[in-house]
């Protein structure tokens, strides 16, 4: 009998892919990696990346184990990074500049779609998967999916009310500008999937908005990185409380209402920021960025080491797949408030290990601030707790329960 294997595809990378990458690699059932760029470790091009711009290719560095496995499609990648660091705004042009990242996923499934022949599955991520899956359905190979992001359907349906009483920041809802094309990719890809998985309880219940019938959906939590049990907690009763975001700088991610929490504070607060602006020229965003600390990018185990600095992590997200900032700063014993529209809702008891706030309430969030504020004490216990949460579901057990389950499903 032939030995079933799997092909994944995904442009970057990130930490959620590699770790399936490498459980697969480890249970002996993958068969190619297909990425935009791969780093390892001991090699020319990690050598360079210790220096200057290049360093911008760490990011892209994988388990030494994934080395035999992986193939990269490396040109269109190459001119995205540069135009981001050149500023070549036309070049990455949402779904129509020359390197922008919805081509790098069309680029890199049909490379893919090309590569599959007589192998059992192919699983493949949101945007990414539908001329793949077309060619495996042909062929008689398994489709498996990976929505990391909610559903779009239900992105519409919560938003579009705040697009249009906050139009100030409209421009920054980026994936309003999604084509019909587009669109009808991502339900195309959803349909022809023979199974689906998502990260958290919000995400699965985004798919009931689905018109029409869905394969099986798994819910595989990502887990925490290593926590930092060395952590000190600073005395705040006689000093700004420090307050940290990291993520996409676009109200989807609820940055507004944080803005207008920390102005309604005052100079209780020391707000630091770290992400990139989604979009240029958003008048309200520009006039925050100003007074507070902005940092555009960090590296990883930077961001990780800034987490241990602050003292409440703050992630107003409206509409969210998952949000692994979460979990990294609860992993490095940084308290986070969030909303019941991240993977907050499957591991937060609100009060206890974090907070929990309904999305776009700035009332709410202010409350709680003042509340740490009021009983500074509260940090260091909760921030503990996040650490014992974290402990709990370390992110190896997401690469072995997404191998346990395909596995059943190879079968």
């Amino acid at each position: 009998m032939k030995k079933k294997t799997v092909i994944i595809s995904h442009p970057t990378g990130n930490v959620n892919v590699r770790e399936v990458a490498d459980a697969l690699a480890i249970a002996g059932i993958l068969e190619k990696f297909y990425t935009c760029i791969a780093v390892f470790q001991n090699t020319f091009l990690y050598l360079l990346s210790k220096y200057g711009p290049l360093k911008e290719f760490r990011r892209r560095s994988f388990p030494s184990k994934l080395k035999p496995f992986t193939c990269t499609r490396p040109f269109l990648e190459l001119g995205r990074m540069a135009s981001q660091k050149l500023g070549y705004q036309n070049a990455l042009k949402h779904e129509k500049g020359m390197f922008c990242i919805d081509k790098i996923y069309i680029d890199l499934d049909s490379g893919v779609s090309k590569k599959l022949k007589n192998n059992s599955a192919v699983y493949a991520y949101e945007d990414g998967a539908f001329e793949s899956f077309k060619r495996a359905r042909s062929n008689g190979i398994i489709c498996l999916y990976d929505l990391p992001t909610g559903y779009w359907r239900a992105h519409t349906k919560f938003l579009e009310k705040e697009r249009i009483e906050r139009p100030e920041w409209a421009t920054t809802f980026t994936s309003f500008k999604d084509s019909d094309f587009k669109l009808k990719r991502k339900d195309k890809e959803l349909s022809m999937a023979d199974a689906i998985f998502v990260a958290s309880n919000f995400t699965k219940k985004t798919l009931e908005l689905f018109p029409g019938q869905l394969a099986p959906i798994h819910i595989v939590p990502y887990g925490f990185p290593e926590v930092y049990r060395n952590r000190k907690y600073e005395d705040i009763a006689n000093r700004k409380l420090k307050l940290l975001f990291v993520g996409g700088l676009s109200q989807s991610k609820g940055i507004a209402n944080l803005f207008e929490a920390v102005n309604y504070l005052g100079d209780r607060i020391e707000l630091t920021i770290v992400g990139r602006k989604v979009v240029q020229g958003c008048i309200p965003l520009e006039k925050e960025l100003k007074k507070h600390n902005w940092i555009p990018s960090l590296p990883n185990d930077q961001i990780l080491s800034l987490m241990r600095t602050q003292d409440v992590f703050v992630f107003p997200s409206l509409f969210e797949g998952y949000g692994l900032v979460i979990a990294e700063a609860m992993s490095q014993g940084t308290p986070v408030i969030t909303t019941t529209r991240t993977c907050g809702i499957d591991f937060i008891k609100n009060g206890e290990n974090g907070w929990l706030i309904e999305p776009g309430d700035t009332q709410e969030l202010v409350k709680i601030i003042e509340h740490i504020l009021a009983y500074p004490e509260i940090v260091p216990q909760v921030g503990k707790a996040a650490i014992d949460t974290a402990a709990e579901s370390p992110f190896s057990l997401y690469g072995k329960k997404m191998v346990e389950i395909i596995n059943e499903i190879l079968k």
